[in-house]
């Protein structure tokens, strides 16, 4: 396999079906021909309406491989708290983002506190990846996508509460990746069933949406992730995911961002070419794309990349530059790995407790 094709296979991070890795996945892993693996509510077995934790961590031991190059293929998860959280009982089951309002005072040492204990339980269970926190904030009521899933309702605030979050997921081992720029939080329409649209001037996009992304970047966030939505005062006509000026022109060199950029699942339905939308993306500037949902998809989109491979050197410049900003994330987080912690502090009373604090009033 050359080393073109190895480097491909550190962008594509993929999801699967059924509760085990079959041979077919496990091949992939170990020829590598993806970077890391994503678990989904799909992927868990569930007992009495409990997620069996043991088919779990003997998934997660089973997903760990690596390329022959010896880079890992790390394991990703959601787990936000409220409706996104893959992982439930008797895992600790946290409220959503936006209970945080019920606590404006120490609300930056309670974010931390939350990030790390489920940081912890995730890091327990064998997960490398949390796709959190939320930088999208709630300034639409209609929103049917992002809602209490956001830290609040201006920009200070999510900035404040989402990189606190950020850093207890960080000290307990587990990389951090903000979504979804550059804002999805005043979309009125569902990029997983559409192609949204934010029409704000730029002068509101800079005051607003993008404070928690440009703090993430000051602070060195590991991962942010892209949204499908178009931004007409960004790029008219093209979804951020794809669009150079958004990705290239805005977060990487405007704000300054240094870290991986992962697009959204290409699977979703905002995307309706994912082949020809995974070569754009890579132009754009992400580092890594999510297919979560379609093997076939998953074959297409290599296949065209491969091709793409063949074809161009600027493609073929891009997915090195890509793949050594990954594996140079991946050796960070090996060189600086936290001991996993015991089994038992998964759902601990110390963090039952934490969730209902955050769930409670004042």
């Amino acid at each position: 396999m050359s080393d073109a094709v190895l480097d491909l296979g550190q962008l594509l991070w993929i999801g699967f079906f059924g509760t085990r890795a079959d041979r077919a996945l496990l091949d992939k892993i170990a020829a590598g021909r993806c970077g890391a693996t994503i678990v989904f509510k799909r992927n868990l077995e569930v007992g009495n309406g409990d997620t069996e934790l043991e088919p779990l961590l003997a998934l997660t031991s089973e997903l760990h491989g690596s390329a022959p190059d010896g880079t890992p293929c790390l394991i990703a998860i959601d787990q936000e708290g409220g409706v996104v959280q893959r992982v439930r009982a008797p895992a600790t089951v946290w409220p959503p983002m936006r209970a945080h309002d019920r606590h404006p005072e120490g609300d930056e040492a309670l974010a931390e506190q939350v990030g790390l204990a489920m940081g912890r339980e995730l890091h327990a269970l064998g997960f490398d990846i949390d796709f959190a926190p939320v930088l999208d904030i709630h300034t639409n009521p209609a929103n049917p996508i992002i809602g209490d899933r956001a830290f609040g309702t201006d920009p200070e605030t999510v900035a404040r509460r989402a990189l606190a979050f950020a850093r207890g997921l960080d000290r307990a081992g587990v990389l951090a990746c903000g979504k979804h720029f550059p804002g999805h939080g005043d979309t009125a329409t569902d990029s997983h069933l559409e192609l949204p649209r934010v029409e704000h001037a730029m002068d509101r996009m800079d005051r607003v949406e993008l404070v928690p992304f440009a703090r993430a970047a000051a602070v060195g966030l590991p991962m942010i992730m892209t949204a499908h939505v178009v931004f007409p005062a960004i790029d008219p006509g093209v979804p951020a995911t794809l669009s150079h000026k958004a990705i290239t022109g805005l977060l990487r060199e405007r704000l300054g961002y240094r870290g991986v950029i992962v697009s959204d699942d290409l699977d979703m339905k905002a995307i309706s070419d994912p082949p020809a939308a995974a070569i754009a993306a890579i132009m754009a500037g992400c580092d890594v794309l999510l297919l979560c949902n379609n093997e076939a998809t998953q074959d297409a989109v290599e296949t065209a990349l491969r091709a793409e491979l063949e074809r161009s050197s600027a493609f073929r410049a891009r997915v090195g530059e890509a793949a050594e900003r990954v594996r140079a994330m991946k050796r960070r987080f090996v060189e600086h790995a936290v001991a996993r912690p015991p089994g038992d502090v998964v759902g601990s009373a110390e963090h039952r407790a934490l969730a209902e604090q955050l769930r409670g009033t004042p």
